[in-house]
């Protein structure tokens, strides 16, 4: 097949890695980014492939530098290269698709998607009691990328939902319903799922957790491992005090020849596609389902030219399990089929908003290693707020280089709620949980469907209804509400 010169290809994928007990001497996160940015290089067959980089963008973490593109840049001597920083809320695909769309376009002869993060660092400062200095920057970049929209409802950020886990499980409880299964089963097919995870993160090399565990410790709670937000433990969640960082090296095909980089470094970028569609937990109608998935992973296959079962790697994005199970339901995927190739974000380790980048990384050494296939991956953003897919393969697509975005599609099969400030009344249970914080009494939290159509986020600390939604599904079950508390009667 004849390739168009503009044809994007990755030819560079590295990681970096560390766990120093003392912060003082470990790296921050901006020399992670450098040293897989070096490490890409070295991927490639050709360190010199840097001082060309035309467009550097960095998702970012928990960091507060103002412009790490620009100091990666002057590091490679690449100074001219347009810089970009994208703040959380904004797919890490998107990064991807830029990238690649920029060389298709012929603006720029090769691009550095690059990220990390130094949680590890951060928590060991913490226990410590160490103040660790902070790396400061004069200079913006030439584009800084943020979300239209807050990813929380103001009645959530008014309820104290501060972290995603809770939101999270709500939604699983509500898929839990809809699939009819007991509470007793569906923790145990979560558990099942993830020791599964654990195994393939004890298999990668790059994996921050090699150890495998076993069904029973992931879904009990435990001092090693304690509830969150019912039914998930610690297990269940993204890790993310890692450090951790990964960069992709993308060229066009005429530079990546000119550089001299071996064809069976090349890895294809046939589709990226993403929706940007926001609409937030609360207000979803249908809390079981994630339109954007089907839709985007649709449009990302049909790019490609492959079927679901033609993909030979898959990595759905895995911050919590209800993100797996509604990828996986969306694109049809069977349940006897690896889920992940990194092992998932519990095991492998999740830096805050790059893991994208490491499960692409982990595609590429893949694929190199079977010595061809395809790979898709998926993205997240928010609480499954956007959605994203980027397909790989050793082998060009019949369409070159495909980035699309659905958002307009997935609004259209969107439906929304209103959602109350303040309610007393009836109500149908939509979906609940129950959330745990050390040091706090676990409190009940549930979205209830009112009679006139809306939604009320309503909690409860009543012991017996702590006890009873561990136990029983609750879900389409009549309730009374006053003044946005569960009224439960003890017994």
């Amino acid at each position: 097949m004849s390739l168009a010169p503009n044809t994007p290809v990755l030819i560079g994928a590295g990681v970096s890695t560390q766990r120093v007990e003392d912060p003082e001497l470990a790296l921050d996160a901006l020399d992670l980014m450098i040293v897989a940015t070096e490490a890409a290089a070295r991927d490639a067959a050709t360190p010199a492939a840097l001082t060309d980089v035309g467009y550097i963008a960095v998702p970012q973490g928990r960091w507060s530098y103002a412009n790490p593109a620009g100091a990666i840049a002057r590091h490679v001597g690449a100074p001219a290269a347009i810089t970009v920083l994208a703040s959380v809320g904004v797919l890490q695909q998107s990064l991807i698709a830029d990238a690649c769309a920029r060389i298709a376009r012929g603006e720029v002869k090769s691009a550095l998607v690059v990220g990390a993060d130094a949680g590890y660092r951060i928590l060991r400062g913490q226990i410590l009691g160490k103040s660790l200095p902070r790396r400061t920057q004069d200079d913006l970049p030439h584009i800084h990328l943020q979300p239209k929209e807050e990813l929380f409802h103001p009645v959530e950020t008014r309820a104290g939902f501060e972290m995603p886990v809770g939101l999270y499980a709500l939604m699983e409880s509500a898929y839990r319903a809809q699939q009819g299964w007991s509470v007793a089963a569906h923790r145990a097919r979560l558990a099942e799922r993830y020791a599964a995870f654990s195994d393939i993160a004890a298999a990668n090399p790059q994996a921050w957790s090699r150890s495998a565990q076993t069904a029973d410790f992931i879904r009990d709670d435990s001092p090693r491992n304690p509830m969150q937000a019912f039914p998930y433990t610690r297990l269940h969640c993204s890790t993310w005090n890692v450090d951790q960082g990964s960069a992709l090296l993308f060229t066009s095909v005429a530079h990546a020849e000119a550089l001299g980089v071996p064809r069976a470094r090349w890895i294809f970028p046939l589709a990226s596609t993403e929706s940007n569609q926001m609409v937030s937990v609360s207000a979803r109608r249908e809390l079981a389902a994630c339109p954007g998935a089907a839709i985007a992973g649709r449009t990302a296959l049909e790019a490609a030219g492959l079927s679901i079962d033609q993909i030979d790697l898959l990595e759905l994005y895995s911050c919590f399990p209800i993100a797996v199970e509604l990828y996986a339901n969306a694109l049809g995927i069977t349940d006897d089929r690896p889920l992940t190739i990194t092992g998932g974000m519990s095991f492998a380790g999740g830096p805050f908003n790059n893991y994208v980048l490491h499960a692409t990384c982990r595609a590429a050494e893949l694929l190199r290693a079977r010595g061809g296939g395809s790979a898709l991956v998926s993205s997240v953003s928010g609480m499954l707020t956007k959605q994203a897919f980027g397909v790989y393969a050793t082998q060009p697509g019949p369409r070159g280089f495909v980035a699309e975005d659905v958002s307009a599609a997935v609004a259209a099969a969107t439906a929304s709620v209103d959602v109350l400030d303040s309610y007393s009344g009836p109500g149908q249970v939509a979906a609940h949980t129950v959330l745990f914080g050390r040091g706090q009494a676990p409190r009940a939290v549930a979205l209830v469907d009112t009679p006139a159509g809306a939604r009320a986020l309503i909690g409860g600390a009543a012991p017996g209804l702590i006890h009873a939604l561990q136990r029983e599904e609750f879900v389409g079950r009549g309730i009374e509400v006053r003044h946005n508390e569960w009224h439960w009667a003890e017994a």
